[in-house]
């Protein structure tokens, strides 16, 4: 099941729903993509039906209790950034204000600006019970300046708007592999980043099992599992983003988010 939260042609109220094809069939009664992660429950939506194309999607969970990042999760990206390989997952947060709709767009405070980075993600899905409920596609949207000066990534990576993610919540039983999916990402139509979620350092399993071991989990928090090689701060020369670009991650079998920098 695709678990989305819209917006419907001429109705300002959100509404929950289930992406079928190039359909979102509203929930008849009411309840909300939490709701669902929260119960479990995948019947199937017998609401309205809306055509994808004339719906304006937002984040599937508009404001997460929590969002952790994983850093230097990826073999290649490490290697790229000239690091050692971890030992134990590097955890860090984003606040609730970092989610954007992944359609954005980016629009982080002036501070952020300078060295603004892209970093295409898988997102890990919790639902009740510490148990993962499924994946989405995410933007870790990162200051690298804020990020190498200070000793902590809080601000460098937790700023507001720092979070596009979605397009929905892919249920995991329609992700068989999710340690073996490819991810790409393109700034402006150029290519930038294409890898398997198999680099990774730290599996889902590894990671949601990490967090857990100090932080009970919650249905709609988000786990960010790191970024593979090929983002702006590696490149020669490095290539940070401008206002005006746009970013597009493509996850397969999640589909894809694409937004803007304002």
């Amino acid at each position: 099941m695709k678990l989305a939260t819209f917006l419907a042609p001429g109705d300002p109220a959100p509404q929950a729903g289930e992406v079928r094809g190039e359909e979102v069939h509203a929930f008849a009664d009411g309840t909300t993509v939490l709701d669902r992660l929260g119960s479990g429950d995948r019947t199937p939506a017998t609401g309205a039906a809306f055509a994808l194309a004339d719906v304006t999607l937002l984040a599937p969970v508009p404001q997460p209790r929590a969002i952790f990042g994983i850093g230097l999760n990826y073999l290649a990206h490490a290697q790229e950034q000239g690091k050692e390989v971890p030992g134990k997952p590097i955890v860090f947060m984003k606040v609730p204000s970092a989610v954007l709709p992944p359609g954005g767009p980016v629009d982080p405070p002036e501070a952020m600006r300078r060295r603004l980075d892209y970093e295409g993600e898988l997102a890990i899905v919790m639902g009740a019970g510490g148990q993962v409920a499924g994946f989405a596609v995410a933007d870790d949207v990162s200051a690298r300046d804020l990020q190498r000066s200070e000793p902590q990534w809080t601000r460098a990576k937790g700023f507001d708007s720092s979070c596009p993610w979605g397009p929905w919540i892919t249920t995991v039983d329609e992700v068989p592999n999710p340690g073996d999916l490819r991810l790409q990402t393109w700034v402006n139509g150029e290519p930038r980043q294409d890898a398997r979620t198999s680099d990774m350092i730290f599996g889902v399993d590894a990671c949601v099992a990490f967090i857990a071991e100090a932080i009970t989990l919650a249905p709609g928090d988000l786990i960010l599992t790191g970024t593979p090689s090929g983002v702006g701060m590696s490149m020669d020369p490095r290539r940070f983003l401008q206002s005006g670009d746009t970013i597009r991650i493509e996850i397969e079998t999640l589909g894809a988010i694409e937004h803007a920098v304002a």
